[in-house]
């Protein structure tokens, strides 16, 4: 059996290194890393290591992503620096959790031969990076749409939100770091790596894997004040994710955009959009990160309205030529534009996979939604309620229901209370909007309960057919308790705006606070548990303790626990 390493050098199958250049090869089939993870195939390489499809023996064979990082370094100082690069890696990742972003799990040192090996070990699902949906357009001679970007930014900026607000920024935004999730068609953020940074003694320090040295960003997506001076904001994300639009929608790598002997974009010239998202373009691309936005809901708020057309022509399009398996992790490319990592086993180009949690998708409300858009912006001129129809589309995205026609929207004038005081979806989603909570949260939140009391259906996807009206008007009934119920919370707007972004680590930090006598009346993390229950269980009677979902009412009891220790 022969090997290639990334150079395309000829190696025995039983080297571990290649003869040439002293690359790591490969992890061979079948071969078993800490006793645990069984090697299936490979994924892809990158800037610091390669992937792995690979089957953990102790749970149950589940398949998972293995993430290699295999640095060809000398000095014991720079292994050194390797390792807490790859440690500050596992750190981060282990303080996300989002739906948007790959699930960690472990992270380990193993020895193989006489050289040391760091693993990431991740959750895997298939999907396709829009770089390679970039490459299958233009091999069509097409590009993607503005109604398709524009989709984009509004289904990636809540992510970018929710990193920023850990105080992480991600600083390698581009093509082929997001990921068109399969399973519900949202975009997955990637590469969290920390390799992108000055090693102990070796300047711009790169493994012999890397194709060119990795820096801070990719040159042409990454900002001037990322990779010439060093700094980094979190705003410097947003200019980055807009080079990445642009691409998209033009066709054209940045370095076909922009004059950089006059340091500015082409507008009107190569890239044509809408004068509403040139104006959000041209503030997220500003040259200094003080004139930029400074929040993604900023950014959310100036963008047009999205549509429900794009992700499905996306997919469509893909699925006449799948490529499943196929990954391929960079974070190394510094000239502009994007580079294709080398083949492997006899040539294959390796794409870009992700590993993340399966969260529900969008569908019954979609169509219902760009009704209620087209319907309150030819009546309305208030921007109120221009904004309302923007956060519906926006919020809808969770419901396990299909898509369908487009339904009979009621006349503006039918919307108080709907027909037979029955309360409207226009209604529902106004109060989201006014509580100022995640509706991806709220919504999961309603499946839960309504699928609860009906399991009959086996969580059916609801049509717009007539025999489906009473059972959306019962979903609609139960939107609209748990609105209630949330209202009666009392809950500060600090608390409701981190709702579906809460996580262990709040309960870990109270406990610690609790134990250095920092929670006022609280003297243990069980006082404060057992106070919140008592505000808790009242609201929400059918929810057992120690039995709460992380993604629905867990998310409550936490917002409830926050003001709590807030409070004292």
């Amino acid at each position: 059996m022969q090997i290639y390493c990334s150079q395309q050098h000829k190696n025995n199958g039983n080297h571990r290194f290649c003869t040439h250049c002293g690359e790591a090869l490969p992890l061979n089939v079948g071969q078993v890393i800490d006793n645990r993870y069984e090697i299936a195939r490979i994924l892809g390489q990158g800037g610091f290591g390669r992937s792995y499809l690979a089957i953990d023996r102790q749970k149950s064979r589940k398949t998972c992503v293995l993430k290699e990082f295999a640095p060809n370094v000398v000095k014991p100082q720079d292994l050194e620096k390797a390792k807490e690069l790859f440690e500050r890696e596992a750190s981060v990742l282990k303080k996300i959790q989002h739906d948007q972003i790959p699930r960690f799990h472990a992270s380990f040192a193993a020895k193989i031969g006489t050289k040391d090996f760091f693993f990431l070990v991740q959750d895997y699902i298939e999907g396709d990076n829009y770089d390679q949906l970039f490459t299958q357009r233009q091999s069509q001679g097409k590009s993607f749409s503005e109604e398709e970007v524009i989709n984009l930014l509004h289904n990636i900026l809540p992510v970018l939100s929710y990193i920023h607000f850990l105080d992480i920024v991600h600083r390698d935004i581009s093509p082929d770091n997001l990921i068109l999730r399969e399973s519900d068609n949202l975009p997955v953020l990637i590469d969290f790596g920390g390799v992108k940074q000055l090693p102990a003694s070796q300047g711009f320090w790169r493994t012999q894997l890397a194709v060119n040295a990795t820096l801070l960003g990719k040159k042409g997506y990454a900002p001037e004040e990322q990779l010439l001076q060093g700094k980094v904001y979190k705003n410097s994300d947003f200019y980055s994710l807009a080079v990445t639009a642009l691409v998209l929608i033009t066709g054209k790598e940045p370095n076909l955009l922009y004059d950089s002997y006059n340091g500015v974009w082409f507008w009107g010239k190569e890239i044509k959009v809408s004068p509403k998202l040139e104006a959000v373009f041209k503030k997220m691309l500003a040259y200094k990160p003080s004139e930029r936005y400074q929040k993604a809901e900023q950014v959310i708020k100036d963008l047009p309205p999205p549509s429900t057309v794009s992700t499905p022509q996306i997919m469509q399009t893909f699925h006449n030529n799948p490529h499943p398996y196929i990954t391929k992790l960079k974070t190394e490319v510094v000239a502009p534009g994007i580079k294709r990592a080398r083949t492997l086993h006899g040539g294959v180009k390796n794409q870009t996979t992700l590993f993340v949690q399966k969260i529900p998708m969008p569908v019954w409300l979609r169509p219902f939604t760009v009704s209620f858009i087209m319907s309150t912006g030819i009546l309305l001129t208030g921007a109120g309620f221009f904004a309302l129809g923007n956060f519906a589309v926006k919020g809808i995205t969770s419901i396990q229901v299909p898509e369908i026609e487009v339904p009979k929207i009621p006349s503006i004038h039918n919307s108080g209370s709907g027909n037979n005081g029955k309360r409207s979806i226009q209604q529902v989603f106004s109060r989201v909007q006014q509580l100022e909570i995640s509706s991806v949260f709220f919504t999961n939140t309603v499946n839960q309960v309504f699928y609860a009391q009906k399991p009959e259906l086996n969580r059916r996807k609801l049509t717009e057919k007539s025999e489906d009206a009473a059972l959306r008007e019962q979903w609609n009934a139960v939107a609209d308790q748990l609105l209630n119920n949330l209202e009666k919370a009392n809950l500060s707007e600090t608390a409701k705006k981190k709702i579906g972004s809460y996580s262990q680590q709040d309960s870990q930090r109270w406990d610690q606070l609790a134990k250095a006598g920092k929670l006022g009346n609280y003297k243990s993390f069980q006082d404060l548990r057992a106070d919140t229950y008592q505000t808790f269980e009242p609201l929400f009677p059918g929810q057992k303790r120690g039995n709460l979902n992380q993604q629905t009412f867990l998310q409550i009891w936490y917002a409830i626990a926050s003001d709590k220790v807030k409070n004292k």
